[in-house]
Order: structure tokens, then sequence, then C-alpha cells
């Protein structure tokens, strides 16, 4: 009986640490969490002046350069990034990414001809599907990490598209709706077309006062202004959450192009 009684206390007592360390592991995630989710809000702002700074350009200037490339639908080159968690259980959050990137991707006209994995769990999962990978990427341990991650993959996607193997640039991550729900998403980055840009000029002003946008130095702005965008993107990808650095990163350096071909003096 007395043997009984001390396994249960050592049962017990072990049960008592585990609940420690349990409670230790959430708040140091809850922690970590808490940074992610401020570099993603901090990026909200930054991002909207720069769609307005644009919105006023396409409506003084008028869209007319269309940067998507004249091959054939369906022979022209996709590229798609695709964002995973490298995290022990997380259940089927890299599945479902996955799962949806491939439906999209299928449905489209052209051929996937690259696709940039972030973590190692993805890379097994896209090389499942079929699709071409390239390389694998590590996901950021901390914020820190995301300036030279997304350095990496503008390196990466600009040489493929100088080399003509992508025209087009997908992106796809995981959404955090409630609690712990989250849903799959996906946006296509690149090319800045002529629907891109319309639809840029049609945005509403927020305020009752038009924008005003000097035409004496047309292309001197345009240069300053995407020579601008990118600079601040890249002081402050530190604090910034991978996917919306990215996204910002690779529209900076695709307006850059767009702005300096386009502008009407």
């Amino acid at each position: 009986m007395s043997g009984t009684i001390e396994s249960l206390t050592r049962k017990i007592s072990g049960a008592a640490d585990l609940e420690a360390v349990v409670r230790s592991m959430k708040a140091l995630a809850a922690s970590s969490i808490g940074q992610y989710q401020k570099a993603v809000q901090s990026l909200d702002d930054y991002a909207t002046t720069v769609e307005l700074a644009l919105t006023a350009c396409f409506r003084q200037a008028g869209p007319g350069y269309d940067t998507a490339e004249t091959r054939s639908q369906k022979t022209h080159g996709i590229g798609a990034i695709v964002f995973g968690s490298d995290q022990g259980l997380v259940g089927r959050f890299n599945e479902v990414v996955v799962e949806y990137a491939f439906n999209t991707l299928k449905a489209l006209p052209g051929t996937v001809t690259k696709t940039w994995p972030l973590g190692e769990r993805i890379h097994v999962l896209l090389a499942d599907t079929g699709m071409p990978t390239a390389g694998i990427l590590p996901v950021p341990a901390s914020v820190n990490a995301i300036a030279g991650l997304v350095g990496q993959i503008l390196i990466d996607v600009e040489s493929a598209r100088e080399r003509g193997e992508v025209a087009e640039v997908y992106l796809f991550h995981n959404h955090p709706k409630s609690g712990s729900v989250y849903e799959p998403i996906g946006k296509r980055l690149l090319p800045l077309d002529i629907a891109w840009q319309k639809q840029l000029a049609a945005v509403p002003w927020p305020t009752k006062l038009p924008p005003e946008v000097i035409q004496e130095r047309g292309r001197r702005c345009a240069h300053s202004y995407a020579n601008t965008c990118s600079s601040c993107c890249f002081k402050r990808a530190r604090s910034r959450s991978p996917v919306k650095t990215l996204a910002a990163l690779l529209r900076c350096s695709e307006q850059r192009r767009t702005l300096t071909g386009s502008w009407k003096t």
C-alpha cells in the first residue's frame, strides 16, 4: 500500500512539474506571437500610404505601362512563394496551404516553373505535388531574421524574372481569423499590369481635397518615389511581417519600372 501511495505521489508531482513547463511554453509562445502580430500591424499604415501615392500618380498620369509579358498565356512561367511552419504540433497547417496553392496554381493558364518554399516541411509537401522547387528557404526564427530572408527571396525572384523563367509571381500563406482558426489565402504580386493600375486609379481619395502631383519633374519624382519606397521597406524590414515585407518590396521593385517607364512629362 505504501508503495502505491509513493508512486501516486511521484506521478502527482511529475504532473505538477509538467503543468509548470506547459505554462512557461505557452507564455513564451504568446510573447513570440505578439512580436509578429505587432510587425504585421506596423506595416498597414505604410502600405496604405504607398497605395495612396500610386493612386494619385495614376490618376494624374493615367495607367498606360503594361508590365505583363507578351508571350502566350499557355506558355508563360508562373512562380509561387509559399510560407509554411517548421514548428511542431501545428496539425495540418502546412498541408492546408500547400493544397490551396496547388489547386489555385493548377487552375491558372500557364506553367508553374518555380516555387520558393519557406520551411523544410513545405518543401517536402510541394515536392510531393510534382511542382519544381528552388531549394529550401529557412523560416525566420525571430523578427530580426525577416530582413535577410526577404532580401534573399527578392534576389531569387528578380533573377528568375530576368532570365525569363517566370512572368507571374504569386504568394500563399495561412491567414489568422479568430482564436486558433486560420485560412489559406493567395495573391498575385507580379506583374503590376494595366488592370492593377486601373484598379488603383479608381480608389476613392480619403479626403475632399484632391491630391496634387508635380509634373515638371515627372521622371525625377518617379525615380525619387521608387527609391524612397524601396529604401523605407529595407530600413523597416526588421520590424515587419515577412509576408507583408516581401509583398511590399516586390511591388516597390515593379513600381520603379512602372513609374519610370510610363510617367508623362
